[in-house]
């Protein structure tokens, strides 16, 4: 009852459809609309942003999700976020729903959707409904589907992200085992510093499962995956996670915390995880992916703190950016993330692909090789851990270094 990792993502899971269009709304030349469907109809469950400033899709799907409503498609666009457009906005959503549940011929609240891009100007119907005509003849079930999906709801991200996965439960009908598949979509490059999850991220799933327990997993998967990146300290007003389950895969309903739904959250985690590295590996500007494990902690959400405060450390994300092996930014940005420890008993490495460098420990900064650390700080993938030496409890979290080009970006982001 092993996770395998499989090509693709949202069209993995049987009975899963997708397309996009060029619909025109602030992008020339490339796609800028996607869309999910299932003809079955799917439980789902879903996590969203912390800011108090909530963009209306937002307010949208979470009305669905906490009304444990039945779904059949998701319609994204890219460009512009339909958010801080007052009533407008939600009127937009619903008519949006309608031109959608008209041209698949479901529910209109069966419809949740998703915008990312420039906050403020309001959506254009037009071109929403047309690239919806548009997306509900083309629906395909082929992977490559699914990965055009992906890549047209990119605004900054240089590449698209999806993963897929399969495992295998019990039989409804008894006659042993069954395939069952999960694979996600996700964009986010640049303002990621969540406190729920972050970004749009749209994950599907042919398991049968319970609402409840769907809605658990969502929700506590997050919490060491997509909660645990940041890019810049900007919490989205978009932030969307919303998996989707329609049962067609025959697998006995999972209605208990049995070891089906352990298995079940593991498969989503994987997926998650690997989504959620990927983007921070991406974000805007980035050359490097930073990485930091804190381990052997006395409490989870303190490990958790400590590894974010260190990622989310603009000097840190310098530091990495220019070879710069100053490991009292490291020190600085674990002593001010508000968790009580003792500086004398831990310890705080570098790790490269083949070298490591111990930084500190005894409560003082070690002699270490300065070229050995800048040639592990050149690698794309950076690696930071400190052992707390307090208990048991571990977390690790994932950045980017802070880079010329990330002010570039967003010096001149509405244009």
């Amino acid at each position: 009852m092993s996770i395998r990792k499989i090509p693709g993502g949202i069209t993995a899971a049987k009975g899963f459809l997708a397309s996009c269009c060029e619909a025109g709304i602030k992008y020339r030349g490339r796609t800028d609309m996607a869309m999910i469907y299932s003809a079955t109809p799917c439980t789902v469950g879903g996590v969203f942003t912390s800011n108090q400033v909530k963009a209306a899709p937002v307010l949208w799907d979470r009305e669905i999700v906490q009304n444990k409503k039945s779904v059949h498609a998701v319609v994204v666009n890219a460009g512009i976020a339909n958010a801080a457009t007052g009533n407008t906005g939600m009127v937009l959503c619903r008519k949006t729903a309608e031109s959608a549940g008209n041209a698949l011929g479901i529910p209109v609240d069966s419809v949740l959707l998703g915008s990312t891009g420039v906050i403020g100007p309001q959506l254009p119907l037009d071109k929403l409904s047309n690239g919806i005509a548009q997306m509900a003849g083309t629906l395909s079930g082929m992977q490559e589907a699914g990965t055009a999906a992906s890549r047209a709801i990119m605004t900054t991200d240089t590449v698209n992200k999806e993963f897929a996965v399969s495992f295998t439960l019990p039989a409804a009908d008894g006659s042993g085992n069954v395939e069952v598949r999960l694979g996600g979509m996700s964009k986010g490059s640049g303002m990621i510093h969540p406190n729920m999850c972050t970004m749009l991220c749209y994950i599907t799933t042919d398991c049968a499962i319970s609402h409840e327990l769907l809605q658990k997993a969502v929700s506590d998967i997050v919490q060491d995956t997509f909660n645990m990146i940041t890019v810049d300290g900007d919490t989205s007003t978009n932030d969307t996670l919303l998996v989707m389950a329609n049962g067609e895969a025959g697998n006995c309903p999972i209605t208990e915390n049995d070891k089906s739904y352990q298995l079940f959250r593991d498969a989503l985690g994987s997926v998650c995880h690997d989504l959620a590295v990927l983007m921070a590996s991406d974000g805007e500007g980035a050359t490097h992916l930073i990485e930091m494990r804190v381990y052997n902690a006395d409490r989870k959400e303190n490990a958790r703190k400590l590894a974010r405060s260190v990622c989310g450390s603009s000097l840190v994300k310098a530091m990495v950016f220019g070879r710069d092996a100053n490991c009292g930014r490291i020190l600085c940005a674990l002593g001010y993330a508000g968790i009580s420890f003792d500086p004398a008993v831990i310890e705080l490495y570098l790790h490269g692909a083949e070298e490591t460098v111990c930084f500190y420990r005894d409560g003082h900064v070690m002699e270490f090789d300065e070229e050995k650390a800048a040639a592990i700080l050149a690698e794309k993938n950076v690696c930071f851990s400190c052992d707390m030496k307090a208990g048991k409890e571990e977390a690790t979290a994932w950045g980017c270094d802070l880079t010329y080009d990330y002010v570039k970006i967003n010096g001149d982001y509405r244009s």
